[in-house]
């Protein structure tokens, strides 16, 4: 395993356990390096809509959980400047959706991430792009971040 991939997991980490919405959710991350994150959630009651499918708002939820896990993993504060989604296919209760994160590209304090989210079958649920700022400062205290 590389530094910057060992840093990018230390961030995801410490990002999620940070968080309220991530582990009220179950949120679990599967893997984090330098501009990638993969994570799961699984679809509980709690998260349906009226027509018993994952609502929306989760889905986009799980996918940004992943974007911000990705955007800021070499440990430079990043925060959303955009997203958008398009919703593909309803996920039933049960199902787990995975969301994966890869940075397509990044220019000075910008960066674009495309996220897709899958049901366990493969089937795909969402496509997610995101558009990222860096804001300046370390996610991580007394680690050393740092542009390429």
């Amino acid at each position: 395993m590389s530094e910057a991939d060992d840093l990018a997991r230390r961030v995801a980490h410490a990002l999620l356990e940070r968080e309220g919405a991530g582990p009220a959710w179950g949120v679990e991350i599967d893997d984090a390096r330098e501009g990638y994150a993969r994570v799961r959630m699984k679809v509980r009651d709690d998260m349906l809509n009226g027509h018993r499918s994952a609502h929306g708002g989760m889905i986009f939820a799980l996918a940004d959980t992943a974007f911000a896990y990705a955007c800021n993993s070499r440990n430079e504060t990043t925060v959303a400047q955009s997203a958008t989604i398009v919703f593909l296919a309803p996920a039933a209760p049960g199902e787990v959706l995975t969301a994966e994160a890869r940075e397509t590209s990044r220019a000075g304090r910008s960066g674009v991430y495309q996220v897709s989210v899958r049901a366990g079958d493969g089937r795909a649920v969402a496509e997610f792009t995101g558009l990222s700022r860096t804001v300046g400062g370390a996610v991580l205290d007394g680690t050393q971040g740092g542009r390429d």
